[in-house]
Formats: C-alpha cells, structure tokens, sequence
C-alpha cells in the first residue's frame, strides 16, 4: 500500500512547471503537468514555503539545478 502524499513541490523542469509528490519519506508518489486542475484543489487554503534546498531536497530532487529548486514551491499537505 503507498504512503499518502506529504509534500508537493513545483518546480521548473525543461522550461515548464512540474508538480512532484512525495510521501514522508521523501518518495516519489506522482509527477504531473503543474498547469493541471489537480494542484490548484490540492494547494487551495495552503501556503508554500519558498526553496526546497534544504538538504532534505537534496535526493528526491537531484537533477534540478540550485536555481530551480531555490526558486521551487513546496506546499505540505493534510494528509
């Protein structure tokens, strides 16, 4: 059985917006096209915290540069 989403991030990837999902443990639970339906009912009420360079980031978003990620969204979820 998969975790429920904690975090979801949106970040720039190939000039585009990403939405990633991810559980507790920093697991990849979903990526999908950040323009979708789904995020904005996902975010609604919810504010983001601004840069995701903390180290815990670090693997889950290996592959973005440190200025994507410093310029990513990440909302925490109510799970």
């Amino acid at each position: 059985m998969q975790k429920p989403a904690r975090y979801l991030v949106i970040v720039e990837q190939d000039g585009g917006m990403l939405a990633r999902l991810f559980d507790d443990d920093m697991r990849l639970a979903a990526e999908f096209d950040a323009s979708s339906e789904e995020v904005v009912v996902m975010t609604a009420g919810l504010q983001p915290q601004r840069g995701a360079i903390a180290a815990q980031w670090d693997k889950p978003l290996r592959g973005h540069s440190a200025s994507e990620r410093a310029a990513a969204l990440v909302y925490t979820l109510d799970v």
